[in-house]
């Protein structure tokens, strides 16, 4: 399951939380964003439980894009504890994006 994100949000669900979560950063007009949506939908079930999915727009939430970063999306940062541990930028097939995923929460 993909939790969507608010300025108001972020705090409890990113800063707080108890497991690692990966943030999506979209927008409804960028065609690889809409590519991404159902492979990170995909993904949501295979990591219940070890990571949180979550998006935000950044239509909608400029702040939030501005204030961690984002220069190009789709952009998919995954946070520990609020801090960043790493990011994927641009649309990746499921096998890759898993692949990617794992590589940096094997550490987390």
């Amino acid at each position: 399951m993909t939790l969507e994100l608010t300025q108001n949000s972020w705090q409890k669900e990113v800063v707080e939380a108890a497991t690692p979560v990966i943030v999506d950063f979209w927008a409804s007009w960028c065609g690889p964003c809409k590519m991404m949506a159902p492979v990170f939908d995909e993904l949501s079930k295979d990591y219940e439980g070890l990571l949180k999915f979550a998006k935000i727009s950044t239509e909608d939430f400029p702040d939030a894009a501005t204030s961690n970063g984002i220069t190009g999306i789709p952009c998919l940062i995954i946070y520990k504890h609020g801090k960043e541990v790493d990011r994927i930028v641009g649309f990746n097939p499921k096998a890759a994006l898993k692949d990617k995923i794992d590589a940096i929460i094997k550490d987390l």
